[in-house]
């Protein structure tokens, strides 16, 4: 008989196994048949002392007739533990196992394999702790192939990694397996398998539902790695260990949830968000349900109460949240006023600014003269109660109050500790949401404030536009648009954007709306009044940062567009901003190429003009870049949208703007969006009149009549005397002062203008004739006869223009004819 070969301080394998066992065969007569290396090993008897003799004779200590009678009773396999003698004189106990061997001919014989019985208890005592480990210990286990599939996976593993288990098991070599290897446990194995070293790694993994623990905690692994080799040393497969350490280290787990509540609340500078992220927080980590009230003051974005504040707060439900779809039955949906009783903990810790946690029963002081809520509560089984302050920069906002009753623990000392805790953290972003949000109303009202309540209806475009400001998260920003008349029934279009959000971004605009329309009364060509508001856009930025603690240096981008109905042409210019787009009737849409002057706060780079012939019904575009880069999608993909939505100009112009937006714009853009759509008229050729007049004081007369017969034709002859006037003083003017060539023109529009061109540069000035003056009193007398007049310089000198009333507007006009010197 022989003994097992496993080596020592290893796991050995069946000591039974035919491989490694002391194998001997007994036949019929109880002789020893055959002897194995194994049996020599063991009792130390070479074959040739021990075969074709009586087995019997090698048992000691008993009737050596009565055991291999009982062996030979069975005619199954059975195993027994017996004592024999070895060679050397000492006795030996051996575990063997017998099995009988037919032959032909009914004769039995036994098959017997042996093994010392120290070896045999050495294997129960591996199988045991091999089956509490794998099978009854919290450790996973799991055994993967070289292509990293699974072959072997306990049970415990199902509850550390969330696998799904086949309780049939792979290839039937195991008792579960799973679907598949997880992407962390694929990574490490691959790594493992590559370098043939153990490695150790930790996993701190987002909350998973319908897990053992506390619901909704973060979960922490901790897994090994290992190659399975055999004894050839070749590599089997890999070997992984995980261990759940989730809920093993409370000041851990505090430390989980307060990191989690760094990161998950105050993600928005929206109040009714982060009021909700505080809930998602709490719930379930903490409690089984939370309310928070806010102060309505708060709510309604008016600031805090100040301290001396007298008469009951008012509270109003900001948010709540339940473990459970039928959650108690709240006393107040979002948004409403919430009224507790006189001392109720919500009282007292609006009173205190302190926290508070109690028992909830029917003889709670908050309870007992509430029988309604009492009953709401104790349908569910609520059991504790506490109220933690919303309190930050020293002023206390409202209250959260969390109730459990799925959780059978009643919150601690140390739970209160934890909740106020991140209760702070979540009314500083509270505090900071509202002080947002105030901010955020201020700057939009004054950006509102400042951009036009009404566009001017004018005869050489119909107009549209839209504003859109960016989100709560973005703030306000600083685009406008304006629509401003100019002499000569000219009309300017003008859009831009000022870099930034927020209050200094809005009075930036509107510094800059109020200083282009100063320079547009100048009657400035494009590029020289970009240039003006350059300079004053350079002088902002010096202000800025002479200032220490003063508003950032300003910067903007600006299109300006002049259109003249009598000429059918547009001179634009523009200052870092995108060109205009030309909707034609019969072409396609277009951009023209006008230079890209630089951002307004550069300086020392010029800004140029380019005239445009636009036709009869056309359409342009002004906008800014928000709309084209709204969404992810490039710039390029941006004006081709923009071409198809400006596709079919005769389209009404609204209808236009709407599809703008609804092509162009996400549901909440990023920056703010100013756009101006005008579609341009031309002024018919019977609508304007002008003359040639020599440089002779006599030719005065002779303008004088042909301005009378002009208005006669238009039917304005109520209007001749008045008009008369004004031609003959600003023609005796032009041919007194001025050099020629002189020019007169006469344009019917909303107004009756009338224009008188020279060449020369110098612009009249407005005085009060004395008494005693012989002249002077000629452009006072314009002044008083004219609705409006000023002066406008062209490449070739110069134009005065006026403005009449129509005769039949001459009603809604003030009465001048006193006010004549």
């Amino acid at each position: 008989m022989g003994v097992s070969g496993a080596a020592s301080g290893t796991h050995p394998g069946d000591p039974f196994d035919i491989k490694t066992s002391a194998v001997a065969i007994i036949d019929a007569e109880g002789l020893i048949a055959y002897w194995s290396r194994g049996a020599q090993d063991l009792l130390g008897y070479p074959a040739g002392d021990v075969v074709r003799r009586p087995a019997r004779l090698l048992w000691s200590g008993r009737d050596p007739t009565a055991v291999v009678s009982r062996l030979r009773r069975t005619d199954r396999a059975g195993d027994a533990v017996v004592t024999v003698r070895h060679r050397a004189g000492h006795t030996v106990r051996i575990a063997v196992r017998v099995c009988p061997l037919f032959a032909a001919g009914g004769a039995r014989d036994w098959l017997v394999l042996a093994c010392d019985a120290a070896d045999r208890h050495r294997h129960e005592w591996y199988e045991a702790v091999a089956q509490g480990l794998l099978e009854q210990s919290p450790i996973g286990v799991a055994a993967l192939d070289t292509q990293l599939r699974y072959r072997w996976v306990n049970r415990a593993l199902t509850g550390v990694e969330g696998h799904p288990v086949d309780a049939a098991g792979s290839d039937g070599a195991a008792p579960g397996a799973v679907a598949g290897v997880s992407p962390v446990v694929t990574r490490h194995a691959r790594q493992t398998l590559v370098s043939g070293q153990a490695q150790v790694t930790v996993e701190h993994a987002p909350p998973r539902r319908g897990t053992p623990g506390r619901p909704g905690a973060a979960r922490s692994r901790l897994r090994s790695f290992f190659p399975l080799r055999d004894s050839a040393g070749r590599t089997l497969g890999i070997c992984y260990a995980a261990l759940d350490l989730t809920a093993q280290d409370p000041s851990r787990e505090r430390l989980v949830l307060l990191n989690a509540a760094s990161e998950h609340i105050g993600t928005t500078l929206d109040l009714h968000r982060t009021v909700q992220e505080l809930t998602e927080i709490v719930v379930p980590r903490v409690a089984d349900f939370v309310a928070v009230d806010l102060l309505d003051v708060v709510r309604t974005e008016q600031g805090p109460p100040a301290a001396s504040a007298r008469g009951p707060a008012v509270l109003r439900r900001a948010a709540h949240l339940s473990v459970q779809k039928d959650r108690p039955r709240v006393i107040a949906e979002v948004g409403e006023a919430i009224h507790y009783p006189g001392g109720s903990p919500q009282q007292l810790c609006l009173a205190t600014g302190e926290a508070s946690r109690q028992a909830v029963g029917p003889s709670t002081p908050a309870l007992a003269d509430d029988p309604l809520r009492w009953t709401r509560i104790n349908r569910f089984g609520v059991h504790t109660h506490m109220v933690v302050p919303l309190r930050a920069r020293g002023i206390t906002m409202g209250v959260v109050t969390l109730l459990r009753w799925k959780n059978p623990d009643a919150f601690t000392e140390d739970d209160q500790l934890l909740v106020e805790d991140v209760v702070a953290r979540a009314a500083v972003c509270v505090d900071n949401a509202r002080r947002f949000a105030r901010e955020h109303q201020a700057a939009l009202a004054l950006q509102t404030s400042l951009l036009p309540s009404a566009l001017p209806r004018h005869s050489a475009v119909e107009v549209a536009y839209r504003y859109l400001p960016a989100d709560a998260d973005s703030g306000v920003g600083g685009d406008w648009f304006d629509v401003i008349p100019l002499s000569g029934a000219r009309v300017a279009l003008v859009v831009g954007d000022v870099v930034g959000h927020g209050l200094h971004a809005a009075a930036s605009m509107g510094r800059l709306r109020a200083a282009v329309q100063t320079l547009a009364d100048l009657d400035l060509p494009p590029d020289e009044l970009l240039a003006h508001v350059d300079d004053l856009v350079l002088r902002l930025s010096d202000e800025a940062e002479a200032a220490a603690d003063g508003p950032a240096a300003v910067g903007a981008t600006c299109v300006y567009a002049v259109y003249d109905p009598v000429a059918g042409t547009m001179l634009v210019a523009r200052a870092g901003h995108p060109s205009p787009a030309i909707a034609h009737l019969t072409e396609p849409v277009e951009f023209p190429d006008i230079p890209a002057g630089p951002p307004f706060g550069l300086g020392g780079l010029p800004f140029e003009s380019v005239e445009i012939p636009v036709e009869e019904g056309g359409v342009v575009a002004l906008y800014t870049d928000g709309l084209i880069e709204a969404s992810d999608w490039d710039v390029d993909v941006g004006m081709e949208r923009l071409c198809f939505t400006l596709a079919h100009p005769d389209r009404p112009l609204e209808e236009l703007c709407d599809t703008m937006v609804r092509t162009l714009l996400p549901d909440r853009p990023r920056d703010d969006v100013a756009f101006l759509v005008a579609r341009t008229h031309v002024m018919s050729g019977d609508r304007v009149a002008s003359w040639d007049v020599p440089v002779d004081p006599s030719a005065v007369h002779v303008v004088r009549d042909d301005v009378s017969r002009q208005l006669s034709l238009w039917g304005f002859d109520e209007a001749a005397f008045t008009t008369e006037l004004i031609v003959s003083e600003l023609v005796t003017n032009a041919i007194r002062h001025a050099c020629g060539p002189i020019g007169l023109r006469l344009i019917h529009d909303r107004t009756l203008i009338c224009e008188v061109s020279d060449g020369g540069n110098t612009s009249p000035h407005l005085r009060r004739a004395r008494s005693t003056d012989e002249g002077g009193r000629g452009l006072f007398l314009v002044a008083q006869l004219a609705q409006r007049w000023g002066t406008r310089y062209t490449g070739s000198g110069k134009t005065i223009w006026t403005e009449q009333p129509l005769p039949d507007q001459a009603s809604r006009r003030p009465q001048y004819a006193s006010l004549v010197p």
